[in-house]
Formats: structure tokens, sequence, C-alpha cells
């Protein structure tokens, strides 16, 4: 059986109903094979230019299509322009995946290992017919896809994380830490959403919005809380968008997510380590210079191990107004979660000490939720305030149904701190 026949088959087993394109039993196509005569056949041209426009991948298509033919006889010409544009998106693109990346409405391409691929489109996860041809297929993709980004995975390091130069995020998986072979997750920003759209779904009014505002000019230091895929980045996108231009803004990511419209801005990365073990540059380092970068405010893009207490101690020394997103279930136990990587950072405090870093240096919690309908909607906007030895949070807003609803009005701190927008 040919693998044209194989992969239809496979996908008709699937319960996907997608027409049956029927190679002739005779022919048997090594795709291995081919692609390597492509390749040597490209790279003997000289002229490697061809594939990174449109014209020479046209062209480059017709040059396949004829080798086809040439050496295997008895195709038709609609396998031959199959096998053709396979081979191509394999050379110039993203393999089978192209279609998806090439889908703007598509924002999450996950591909478990390399028949399964899933993708989210509106909000919605799906499965898609693609496949992959087998492992191998999949990990040559890995690894052109990190080979063009200045990084390597291999067995000695089997995880890659890194950006794309369209601002895409990549995760890769592979060999020993991923059982079930390869795994390929691409995070797409294609389309960031906006604080009109936001309001016009539902997700806060515009009254709160406004209020949102003068949180961001009084220069409030607030904490985006939520699951993965609740919309924490979107949302942080959304409230720096209210920071004045005048401010200087100094942001910190593991990988460049963030899309801030302040011009006097200064984006800094962090770095794994090199082929020799050495060079990592992690965020609490970042932190610690983006202290003497003068910034009016540090947005850190996801606060995880040791950064907070640097994060904390920036808070309170001068950069108010500064913000950072981080993962827990609620506003309290977004609270939680920063004491407890505050104590595994190492630093030898009590917890009281903590926890007055943290009562003077946050004042709002945003908790974000992602809704069965595949909508990111404001769940809870808590104050933080301190009981004694413990931390709380007092709801200003709880989502009731479809609408985010009034519950406690700020304290008297906090309206203080609202008066005098800065």
């Amino acid at each position: 059986m040919s693998i044209l026949e194989e992969r239809a088959l496979r996908k008709r087993e699937q319960g996907f109903a997608e027409p049956f394109i029927a190679a002739r039993p005779q022919v048997e196509i090594d795709p291995n094979e081919l692609h390597r005569i492509v390749r040597e056949k490209v790279i003997a041209s000289g002229d490697i230019s061809v594939i990174y426009t449109e014209e020479g991948k046209e062209d480059l298509k017709k040059r396949v299509f004829e080798l086809v033919g040439e050496k295997y006889s008895g195709l038709t010409r609609l396998e031959r322009a199959q096998i053709a544009q396979e081979v191509v998106m394999d050379i110039t693109g993203y393999g089978p995946i192209q279609p998806l990346i090439e889908d703007k409405e598509v924002s999450d391409i996950l591909v478990n290992r390399f028949d399964r691929v899933y993708y989210e489109k509106g909000g919605k996860m799906m499965r898609s017919s693609i496949q992959f041809r087998d492992e191998q297929h999949l990990r040559d993709l890995i690894e052109k896809i990190v080979a063009n980004v200045g990084r390597r995975i291999d067995e000695s390091q089997p995880l890659v994380d890194a950006r794309l130069p369209d601002g895409s995020r990549i995760n890769a998986a592979i060999r020993p830490v991923s059982v079930d072979g390869p795994a390929l997750s691409i995070r797409r920003f294609n389309h960031s959403i906006t604080a009109e759209e936001m309001i016009a779904q539902g997700a806060m009014t515009r009254e709160q919005y406004e209020l949102f505002g003068k949180f961001v000019r009084a220069r409030l230091n607030m904490i985006i809380s939520g699951g993965t895929g609740t919309g924490k980045t979107t949302f942080l996108n959304i409230l720096s968008q209210l920071i004045p231009e005048h401010e200087r803004v100094v942001t910190i990511e593991e990988v460049t997510e963030l899309k801030l419209k302040v011009p006097n801005l200064i984006r800094l990365e962090t770095r794994g380590v090199n082929i020799e073990g050495r060079g990592k540059i992690d965020a609490s380092q970042l932190v610690v210079n983006a202290l003497r970068m003068r910034p009016d405010r540090i947005i850190v893009g996801e606060c995880r191990r040791g950064e907070a207490f640097d994060m904390l101690q920036a808070m309170n020394t001068g950069h108010e107004g500064s913000l950072t997103t981080l993962h827990a279930n609620s506003p309290q136990d977004a609270l939680f979660r920063l004491e407890n990587m505050v104590m595994m950072a190492g630093y030898n405090l009590p917890v009281q000490v903590i926890r007055e870093h943290i009562a003077s240096a946050i004042h709002v919690v945003f908790q974000l939720t992602r809704l069965s309908n595949g909508l990111r909607v404001v769940k809870q906007v808590a104050e933080v305030m301190k009981d004694g030895d413990s931390l709380v949070t007092v709801d200003l807003f709880v989502r009731e149904g479809i609408r985010l609803v009034a519950k406690n009005e700020p304290s008297l701190r906090l309206r203080r701190l609202m008066e005098v927008e800065r």
C-alpha cells in the first residue's frame, strides 16, 4: 500500500470526512528519499534564496512536480501536485501544519505526537486530520524550527522554549522526556484582543475599564492571576496601553510576548544555558539590572521563582505601578503562591516579614478565567489587605453569570492613592 493510500485510510478510520485520493498500487514512494533528492538539487543549483520568496516557492513546486513525474511513473497529475506541495512545505515552511500556520484565526497549534494534531480556533480546541509521516518527520521539523532561532535540541537538551520571528512562542520536547515521541506547541499572537473587544464580549463594562485605567494612572501595583490560556498576557497588554507616554517602562520576560505601545520602553529577555552549560541569565538578575535603568515601572511577564522577592523590593522602593502575572486559581491563592515563591528562593525571612512586603507592595489582584465557550473574562478584582498576621483579599468585583458585579468599595488607602493620578 502506498503512502497516500495509508494516509487516506488512517483518516477514514479516525472519522475524518476527507476526499480519498487513490494512488496506483504499483507506485512505491519513499518521501524521505524524495526530500533528500530535492534538497540536493536545490543546493546544487546554488540558488537557496528561491525558498524565501513566493515566486521561488512556485518555481520550486514546478521543479518538484517534474522530478516526481520522472522518478515515479504512473502517478496522476493530481497525485504529483499533492506530493510536490507536501515536499515544498517541508522544505520552505512548517510541513503538514503549514495550513494551520497560515490560518490567522488559529491561536494555538498543539502536536501531541506525529499522528495527533490539535488546534485552537475561536477559543475552542479541535482535532485536526493533519498527520506527520512518522516521528522522524516531526523531529526534522522541530530541529529546523529550533535551528532557525539559534537554539538546539537533542537527547542532552530535550526541551526548548523559544520565540519565532513573528512573535509566536514555541515549546518542543523530544525523547527521553517526551515518552510518546516528539511534541510541539506553538502559541501565536497574530491578533491581540483590544479593550473594546473585551467590553463588547462582556468581559467588563466601560465604566469598569475606566476604573481600571485609574488604577494604572494612580500607579497601583497589580497582579494578574489565572490558569493557562485564560488571557493573562492579553489583559496585561490592555492595562499597559493605559500607561502614560512620558513614563519609562522596562519589561522582563522569559519569552517576549508583551506588545506594549509605550515609546520609552526597554524589553529584556532571559537566556538559557549555552552548549557549554554556561551563560544563563534568569529573571531575578534582570529585575536587579532593571533597577539600574531608571524605570518608572517594571513589568514582569510572568513571576515564577526568585524574581518574586526582587519584584516586591522594586515595588516598595519607588517603582510603583509595576505589573506581573502568575498562575493561581484565586486572588487569595495568588498571594499564597507569591509568598511561597519568596520562601523557595532561599531568602531566610520570617513569614510575617514576607507578608508585610506583599501587603505594602501589592494593591490589586485581577483573577481571569476561561469560560466553557472559550471566552476569556475577568472573574474577580480584589484588593489586598493585611489582617493581623494574615493576608486577605476583599472583592471589589465578582462575576455573576455574564456580568462583573461590584461588591465592595475600595478601602480608604486605595481611594487616597487613586486621588493622585500621576
